[in-house]
């Protein structure tokens, strides 16, 4: 049967690390997958730093070996907070709950991307590059859905499959025509970044740390690649990019965003930047569904968070892994549809609501304290130390330990309560000139 007329078990909108992955598992089952992904790899795309919990996923996929040896190993995240003396704070995740995840890698996304998606090929799954999915259109009856898909030739096909899985990452195709998706009220920010050879790392087995700089307008991030290549990139509130005087390029801006950062300006003073600098907004948001009779969003086609701990990948994949349990529950009996996709809801909505509690309090005066001088009653240090390496997901008993460090910080807070006041009004006027700045997440 021709690719027009064959109707597929599902179809992966996306073929980033969610999307990749739920084909690899869906297609090892005996599925028929069909991925529409419309680029061609290997491509650009930023998020270069992966988790501890990402290897174990990687070992899960066959593809452990590949990813590490693209990798730059990262044995550690480290902080550096101005109102500090500029200390570092370095975080190792070998001292994490779990002592069997002491390290993870920096890798080039467009290389990681690529063996991911290449893995889903090799697994049975049928991969269509350069091709952008449109529409859906389900029939009443949830029996199928049909996608107009666009080839790069210009060439139109419609196809139809049992089941849609959007990993369609901030295109966001599904949450958009259903009309779900919401700005997150509580969070929002721009991203400027580059690459750059010769900036200073660290020395010996920490080479590879991700380090993030505090400042005034937000954190800068600081990702040693394998190449010899470091990702710089400054996440800010969307109103400090509004700042960019007229006739100022994008590239002068973030160098002198990168000036107000004295330590990352030290270790880039020898630096050349051999990248385009990029702006974007990376404007967080969420969405009010993840799934229906049958179809189901992974990672950020759902849900978008601040890239402050690295979680993106992990979460896209990890969403993947529980939706590719929903989708074979669902097919292979549909009277175990309901309750399959009901805990799927639970699974994917879990990680982004674990780490955006500590992301909406990472610039206050009582989080900074807390990270730059941590203490391990408890076990809170090594609670703080999983979720770091995304350690959320198993059976590592974490929970009692996190929610008295929640409780620290509050005690903490109400003690320290002019500078809280003070930050939480300084947060409030960001959220509303956010918002007044971009007025759609679309």
């Amino acid at each position: 049967m021709s690719e027009t007329t064959q109707t597929w078990d599902v179809v992966v909108i996306g073929g980033g690390p969610a999307g990749s992955t739920a084909a690899t598992l869906l297609a090892k089952r005996g599925y028929r997958v069909r991925v529409l992904e419309k680029a061609r790899h290997p491509r650009f795309h930023i998020g270069e730093s992966l988790l501890p919990a990402n290897l174990r996923l990687f070992d899960k996929l066959g593809v452990a070996d590949e990813v590490r040896a693209i990798g730059m190993v990262k044995l550690a995240a480290e902080f550096v907070s101005p109102q500090h003396g500029n200390r570092t704070q370095r975080f190792m995740f070998a001292d994490a709950w779990d002592k069997s995840m002491p390290s993870a890698y920096q890798v080039r996304r467009s290389e990681l991307d690529d063996i991911l998606l290449r893995n889903a090929a090799k697994q049975g799954a049928h991969v269509s590059e350069g091709c952008r999915a449109r529409d859906v259109a389900f029939a009443a009856d949830g029996s199928f859905a049909t996608i107009d898909a666009e080839h790069d030739d210009g060439r139109i096909e419609n196809v139809r499959t049992r089941f849609v899985v959007d990993a369609s990452g901030r295109d966001t195709l599904l949450a958009n025509r259903f009309k779900t998706k919401r700005r997150n009220e509580r969070h929002n920010s721009s991203a400027l970044y580059g690459h750059f050879s010769g900036a200073r790392r660290n020395e010996g087995e920490n080479e590879g740390n991700i380090t993030v700089f505090w400042f005034e307008h937000g954190w800068f991030w600081f990702i040693p690649l394998a190449d010899g290549a470091t990702s710089v990139g400054a996440v800010v509130w969307p109103a400090y990019l509004k700042r960019r005087p007229k006739g100022t390029t994008v590239e002068a801006f973030f160098r002198e965003t990168i000036a107000l950062c004295g330590p990352l300006a030290e270790r880039l003073k020898d630096a050349e930047l051999i990248s385009e600098v990029h702006a974007t907004g990376n404007y967080s948001y969420t969405g009010d569904m993840t799934h229906g009779r049958n179809f189901l969003l992974l990672g950020d086609a759902f849900a978008f968070i601040d890239p402050v701990f690295s979680s993106g990948v992990m979460l896209a994949m990890q969403s993947a892994f529980a939706g590719a349990e929903a989708i074979d529950a669902a097919l292979t009996n549909p009277a175990n549809a309901p309750a399959a996709l009901a805990k799927f809801d639970r699974d994917v909505r879990h990680g982004p609501r674990e780490f955006s509690w500590f992301i909406y309090r990472m610039t206050s005066p009582t989080m900074r304290n807390l990270f730059m001088g941590p203490k391990n009653p408890l076990r809170m240090k090594e609670a703080l130390l999983s979720l770091l390496a995304g350690d959320i997901f198993g059976n590592t008993p974490i929970w009692h330990s996190l929610r008295a460090f929640k409780g620290v910080y509050y005690v903490a807070a109400a003690l320290d309560w002019r500078n809280s006041l003070r930050a939480y009004r300084q947060r409030r006027r960001n959220l509303s000139d956010a918002q007044r700045a971009e007025p759609s997440v679309n």
